[in-house]
This record gives structure tokens, C-alpha cells and sequence, in this order.
């Protein structure tokens, strides 16, 4: 069965709405609109977390409803509800209607139509008992605890979700999405006399449970999570200063979504309120750093076959060998630059308005090996994996905190590191890459992206990379 019809089932035989009346209302609120579209969802949600030896908490959601928009120009009209019948719909159409007053425009045209597949539409919940689901997690807790004496705590959290969409446009067309999502986290507190120590590992995308109930995929992110917390107890206060910095494959990609990607969004450009507004066409990164946001992989937790307003997810390049050549864009933000939307409009659900939002934003592979980009540092850190961060959109300014960090001598890792984070300008960083591995690498898969107060799932990744000049936060010698 096809997503469209599965989302008939859902938004219409369920419901008693009439699809063929509800085309209609869509088609009279946008007579006279540039753009707009009714936005239909469904969703079922899990998630269970076993902390401190106990079922801490365990929730099941379901949320349906509707978001009605209509765009004039920059002036966008919009209502939502979770009454999903044709009334609603009515007195929706109404209140947006409202900003096309003595404004006539000529409609966009509805989105290219794919029939690509990039993951299945199988809904995960059922996939698994309750039972299974919180065995997994006693198994994990159980496994970490008897791998070494110095776990004091273990935290594991399991969730996921089946989201159904369907999207209508004025001129009747229409496109559906089914996107389910698993994610299994894991997090290990070690004690070592009177210190602790955290480690962190997990994995998830647009896949079923099966995947994480293998014992050898849980154990190999247990393991992980263990490893860490286990080195932070042997690292030592991190230097500071201004220094060479080395960035590891996958995670540490973090920094490239918060601290350049954001600024390589459309509305940010159009608004000129970005650091790379304006130059597009001009080199803004070293020769050798690819830059590209990737809707269109398989399986991963932040690809879409279709982005929340209907257009079909792509491949887009952001930087090419150093120089600008794209933005990611929605339909609004690139009708009013004069291009077309990349498949990059997103929401976190009805409720929301779409923004251009990322998907995978990812770094190409260069031509050096991992072993080669640490030898050639005499003196440095290497940054394997980080935390958190903040980010200035305008002025591209960031602060980012490593996990898991070590200093580099005469070519070698040496000890681990704690208390480091790194802080300067996408800008500058880009620049000032001097070294790109040949073993770029995807995040595990437990991503989330905020923006304008809606949080949606993307992925990041990236080769090692050599960074000069990096303002290194840490302990002043």
C-alpha cells in the first residue's frame, strides 16, 4: 500500500472527512496566495529510561491534528488544531485567508513527485513487547555493571516514533510520508575514589527495534559509553590557549552543524543576518573542505523522502572545495531569493510553521589518513567527541565542550584531557583547515536539532581534521 493510501486510511476513512471537500477548502484559502498548503499528521510516540537500577519512566503518545497556511509575500497566515474534521478546516481557512487582504499573486507550482524509498513504513512500536523493552534495558544495566567495579550508575533510555503525514496544495496535489525513528542512549557514570566521571553512547534512525535488540549492537554501545566514562577518570586538566586541534570522525561534527551549518540556512541569508550572507560564489573555507546536506540517505535519523512542505529531499552542496555555492532553502525563503526550495523546509509537527532546517549535514572525505593528520601535530589536542554547544548566528561565534579529549606530543596521542572546549567563529574555522581525513563518519544516529523553538531529528558527519589557531578553554598554565 502507498503512503498516500495509508494516509487516506488515516485522515480520512478514520476521520470522516471528505477528501475530496477538503481539497476544496484548501484550493479557496489560497486563490490569490503565493504559496501554502494544508499539512496533516499523525504520530505515535514511545520511550522508556532505566536509571539507577529501576524503570524510572515509560510514556506512550499519540498526536494527530492539522496546520493550515497561507503565504503572501513574506506575510504567512497560519492556524492549527487536533480536531480533525472539515469545520475545523473551515474556520482555519477564515483566519489565514486573512493575510492575502488586497494582495493578488500567482501560486506556486506543487513540488516535483518522487517515488523514491528511504526507509521502510513499518510502524516500530508494535515491533516489541513491553516486556522486551524493558528486559533490554535491565540486560544493558546489568551487562555494564558486571563489566568493571568502578560503574557507579547506568542510565539507558529507549524510544521511538511513527509519523504519518500527508500534504495538500492548491491545484489537488498531494504527497505523504511515513517516517518511523528508534533511538536506544546510553549513559555510564564511573567512581574512582571521590571522582565521577560520565561516558555517553547511542545510536537510532529510521529503521525498526530489531537493530538494538542484537546483543552485539547493544554491547558494542555499552561498551563505548563504559570506555569513555572510564577514560575521563584518568584525564587531566585540559591546557588553554591558542593551539593546533585535531577533530575526530563522526560526532565531532556537532560543531560544523551549530557553528556553520546554521548560517548556510535560507532565512538567515535572505534576512542578511548571517555571517555568510552575500558571498555567494566566494571562497570561505580552505581548498579541500566539501560541505553538503544530505536528505536522501538511507535510514538515517535525519533523512526525509519529502521535507514538511512537500518537496522532494536532495543532495545539496553547501561548499565546494572552499567556495560557497549553496544555501539550504524552503519554498518561501527561495521564492523570495529567486531559486528553488533544496528540500529543506521542516517542522517539528503540525503546530509549527516549516523553516529551511538540516538534514544530514555532512563534511566529504579528503586525502589523508587518520595516523597522518596526528603525526604531523607536534604539539596540540585531539578533540574524539563532544558535548554541547552554543552558537551566534550573526556573528558565527561559538563554545563548544569536548567529551573526550587528549593532548597531542610529537606526533602521538597522549593523555587523556578534561575540561577543554574550543571557541571561535565558523567563519575563521573554515579557513583555516589545514589537514581532511579519508575516513569520514556518520554520528551514531541520535541527533536533534533546535530552532525557533521546534526541535527536529538530523544527522552530522565528518573526516579527522587538522584546525590551526583554535582557542583552546581549558586550565591557564
Amino acid at each position: 500500500m502507498s503512503s498516500l493510501d495509508q494516509t487516506d486510511a488515516l485522515f480520512f476513512a478514520q476521520t470522516g472527512m471528505d477528501r475530496n471537500s477538503v481539497e476544496r477548502i484548501v484550493k479557496e484559502t489560497l486563490v490569490g496566495a503565493d504559496d501554502g498548503e494544508l499539512f496533516l499528521e499523525y504520530c505515535q510516540s514511545e520511550g522508556m529510561t532505566w536509571d539507577d537500577g529501576k524503570l524510572r519512566s515509560a510514556s506512550f503518545d499519540v498526536e494527530q491534528g492539522f496546520g493550515l497556511r497561507a503565504v503572501s509575500g513574506e506575510t504567512i497566515g497560519y492556524a492549527h488544531s487536533v480536531n480533525m474534521d472539515e469545520s475545523c478546516i473551515k474556520r482555519a481557512s477564515e483566519t489565514v485567508r486573512a493575510v492575502k487582504s488586497g494582495y493578488s499573486g500567482n501560486l506556486a507550482i506543487g513540488p516535483q513527485k518522487t517515488n523514491r524509498l528511504l526507509y521502510e513504513d513499518t510502524n516500530p512500536l508494535p515491533g516489541k513487547s513491553f516486556a522486551e523493552k524493558i528486559k533490554l534495558l535491565q540486560d544493558v544495566d546489568a551487562y555494564i555493571r558486571k563489566s568493571d567495579s568502578r560503574v557507579h550508575q547506568v542510565s539507558v533510555s529507549l524510544g521511538a516514533s511513527w509519523q504519518a503525514i500527508q500534504i495538500i496544495g492548491a491545484g489537488g496535489w498531494r504527497v505523504a510520508d511515513i517516517r518511523p525513528l528508534v533511538g536506544l542512549r546510553i549513559s555510564v557514570v564511573t567512581k574512582q575514589g571521590d571522582r565521577l566521571e560520565t561516558g555517553y553512547s547511542g545510536g537510532g534512525g529510521r529503521i525498526g527495534y530489531e537493530k538494538y535488540f542484537d546483543p552485539n549492537e547493544w554491547k558494542k554501545f555499552s561498551d563505548e559509553a563504559l570506555r569513555k566514562a572510564l577514560v575521563n577518570l584518568e584525564a587531566v586538566e585540559s591546557p588553554a590557549g591558542e593551539m593546533t586541534v585535531v577533530l575526530g570522525p563522526g560526532w565531532p561534527a556537532v560543531m560544523l552543524h551549530e557553528a556553520i551549518g546554521h548560517g548556510l540556512e535560507g532565512d538567515f541569508n535572505r534576512k542578511q543576518s548571517s555571517a555568510f550572507s552575500g558571498l555567494m560564489g566566494q571562497r570561505i573555507a580552505a581548498k579541500g573542505v566539501t560541505v553538503v546536506d544530505d536528505g536522501t540517505m538511507d535510514n538515517c535519523r535525519g533523512s526525509i523522502t519529502v521535507d514538511d512542505e512537500g518537496t522532494p529531499s536532495q543532495c545539496t552542496t553547501l561548499i565546494d572545495d572552499g567556495v560557497l555555492v549553496g544555501y539550504m532553502q524552503d519554498r518561501l525563503n527561495a521564492r523570495l531569493m529567486g531559486t528553488k526550495s533544496t528540500g529543506n523546509g521542516r517542522r517539528e509537527s503540525y503546530s509549527c510553521q516549516p523553516y529551511p532546517r538540516m538534514t544530514n549535514t555532512i563534511m566529504r572525505s579528503g586525502g589523508y589518513t587518520h595516523d597522518e593528520i596526528i603525526a604531523s601535530v607536534k604539539d596540540g589536542i585531539y578533540a574524539a567527541d563532544f558535548g554541547g554547544g552554543q552558537v551566534d548566528i550573526v556573528s558565527g561565534k561559538f563554545v563548544f565542550s569536548a567529551t573526550e579529549a587528549y593532548e597531542i606530543k610529537d606526533g602521538k596521542v597522549g593523555r587523556p584531557i578534561k575540561g577543554t572546549s574550543l571557541v571561535g567563529t565558523g567563519f575563521e574555522v573554515l579557513k583555516h583547515i589545514t589537514m581532511v581525513g579519508n575516513d569520514c563518519a556518520l554520528d551514531g544516529g541520535v541527533g536533534s536539532c533546535g530552532k525557533n523553538g521546534q526541535t527536529v531529528p538530523v544527522g552530522v558527519g565528518q573526516p579527522t581534521m587538522r584546525l590551526e589557531h583554535m582557542t583552546v578553554g581549558g586550565r591557564a598554565e
